[in-house]
């Protein structure tokens, strides 16, 4: 393991920040981080900078870039990775210990902004605002001569039910949005929990999927979960099902989905995140599928969430240089 620097001893380490333009395009304060050694921040990752610049850092924070295993061996005095980031699928953290590396992530810091995400897309796709929204900027209204224009069919969400798939702290804060609009709330039976703070009925994996009005991925991405929408599931599902995925794309099976939304079996989409590759290609299936909306991983960016962000991961690099644990992986 590698050797604690005590807190005392003043000794400045040098800190540089990865692809870290996502969390602070310029309107974050990096002092938190400042304070603690000699820092350089580096917006975009390029592999040129872990040959050059950042080749000596010992503690690297970092913003949506991978860790493989053989990452580690670009950065031989590297002593701690902080990620900026709840989720470290990324990270090969059997590479970190091996190396001798710490690593921290940061733990519910986006809660609300995600929660939030999750119902403003449920919500743009049950009463189609989007779709109106262009309709009327397009003309069709007012080419329409009459008080409303009503082609599209809508949705009222009070008494409908979601499925909610994964209960962190994430899918209980959008469960208690989703019931206090007066939907009944599903969970999957298999990962029952008792400290939900509202109504939750729990029914077996083929039961949820076809009683659900509307199903939100809150899950961890894993061997368990990969895929854990796709051809099978949805061919389970109530007929114009909304599905709504805000966790990480790899849950859902691109293609499977592009053919159901094509079909009707699935009614809507409302997409943060793409599971075969982000930025997604250009030939990818979801991008021409019809009642799909797609954001690009923007869930958890709001300012309040980014700041907190920032503010957790300067902690937990406090707390390492001081001989503490906190919020660690490895």
């Amino acid at each position: 393991m590698p050797r604690r620097v005590r807190w005392k001893e003043k000794r400045i380490m040098r800190i540089h920040a990865l692809g870290s333009y996502y969390l602070n395009p310029g309107d974050l304060d990096w002092s938190p981080v400042e304070r603690l050694g000699e820092f350089r921040e580096h917006p975009y990752f390029y592999e040129e900078v872990e040959r050059g610049v950042a080749r000596n850092a010992e503690a690297l924070l970092v913003d949506s870039v991978p860790f493989p295993a053989e990452r580690f061996s670009c950065y031989p005095e590297l002593k701690y990775l902080g990620l900026f980031a709840t989720g470290h699928d990324t990270v090969d953290l059997d590479a970190a210990k091996d190396a001798g590396v710490a690593v921290t992530h940061v733990p519910a810091y986006s809660t609300s902004s995600v929660a939030e995400m999750t119902l403003a897309l449920l919500l743009n796709l049950a009463h189609r605002i989007g779709d109106y929204e262009k309709a009327v900027r397009n003309g069709l209204w007012r080419e329409g001569r009459r008080f409303q224009y009503l082609p599209i069919p809508l949705i009222e969400l009070e008494e409908k039910a979601l499925a909610i798939l994964g209960f962190g702290e994430i899918g209980r804060a959008v469960a208690q949005r989703a019931h206090a609009f007066g939907m009944r709330i599903l969970g999957n039976e298999t990962r029952r929990r008792d400290d939900i703070e509202v109504p939750v009925d729990w029914l077996p994996w083929d039961s949820l999927l076809a009683q659900a009005d509307a199903i939100t991925l809150h899950l961890p991405l894993n061997e368990e979960t990969r895929g854990i929408i796709d051809a099978g599931s949805i061919g389970r599902m109530k007929r114009g099902c909304i599905l709504i995925n805000t966790a990480r794309g790899g849950l859902v099976d691109d293609r499977a989905l592009a053919d159901a939304l094509e079909e009707g079996t699935v009614g809507a989409a409302g997409l943060d995140v793409i599971g075969a590759q982000e930025p997604p290609r250009r030939d990818n299936p979801l991008l021409t599928a019809p009642n799909c909306v797609i954001t690009p991983h923007i869930a958890w960016a709001t300012r309040a969430s980014r700041e907190r962000c920032l503010r957790e991961a300067a902690a937990n690099l406090e707390a390492f240089i001081r001989g503490g644990e906190r919020n660690r992986l490895v």
